[in-house]
């Protein structure tokens, strides 16, 4: 009689030990791959997009103070290029205001040997960049294309382009740093493509495993709580 009382109190504590291990192995945005990405506004649409909206601009007015500016970041109305500033990140030359322009580009370039995802995107500034204080720039892509492995920079869109090192950030997003302005687009090789498996969440594959056992640990239980209650 007593083993059965303690097994069910014994299997809880254990989904609970689970949990715990789970939420501790989990990075932060990991969640935010469950709920649907919000939908990608393309230049180019791909057939399977569907309905689509015009990808939108971004500006902002950074302010100097004591001959430095200001920690910002400048982002596009959809959110899909972000960049973000330290402080003295601007060469200001005597500037009391620094405007930042982010603007999609109104076509699509393929150039030899990249395959980009996402839209290309010009970003200016009225001063140049410090290039001790390089900018982060984030660019989310569609749940409808390749991962991208790269983010390019080029000074003219027709022209050559450079892959920058680059990160995954939150899910469905890409960053680098730069310390110059100009064109940029994520994409990949064109002579390696991506596999094209689905990830979750960022592709954590760990906090999955864990939380289905921890379901089935709770159902393992259920039978033996319904027959105690019953006795």
């Amino acid at each position: 009689m007593t083993r059965t009382r303690t097994r069910p109190a014994a299997l809880l504590a254990l989904a609970a030990v689970l949990y715990a291990v789970a939420a501790w192995t989990v990075a932060p945005g990991f969640y935010d791959g469950f709920g649907p990405p919000q939908a990608y506004n393309f230049t180019c649409p791909p057939p399977q997009a569907g309905a689509n909206n015009k990808p939108t601009s971004g500006h902002l007015d950074i302010k100097v103070i004591g001959g430095v500016s200001d920690a910002n970041s400048a982002f596009t109305e959809d959110g899909q290029l972000v960049i973000g500033f330290l402080p003295g990140a601007f060469v200001v030359d005597g500037k009391t205001t620094i405007a930042v322009d982010i603007t999609p580009l109104e076509t699509c370039p393929q150039p030899s040997g990249i395959r980009f995802v996402t839209n290309i995107y010009q970003v200016t500034a009225s001063a140049p960049l410090n290039p001790d204080k390089p900018a982060n720039l984030v660019l989310r892509y569609s749940n409808l294309e390749p991962d991208p492995s790269k983010v390019y920079q080029a000074s003219d869109p027709n022209g050559a382009w450079a892959p920058l090192t680059s990160q995954p950030g939150q899910p469905y997003t890409i960053e680098t740093r730069t310390t110059t302005f100009g064109y940029f687009g994520a994409g990949y090789p064109s002579s390696s493509p991506p596999t094209g498996s689905i990830q979750v969440g960022g592709g954590q594959i760990l906090p999955i495993v864990v939380a289905a056992l921890i379901v089935v640990v709770v159902l393992a239980g259920l039978p033996l709580a319904v027959m105690r209650r019953r006795r």
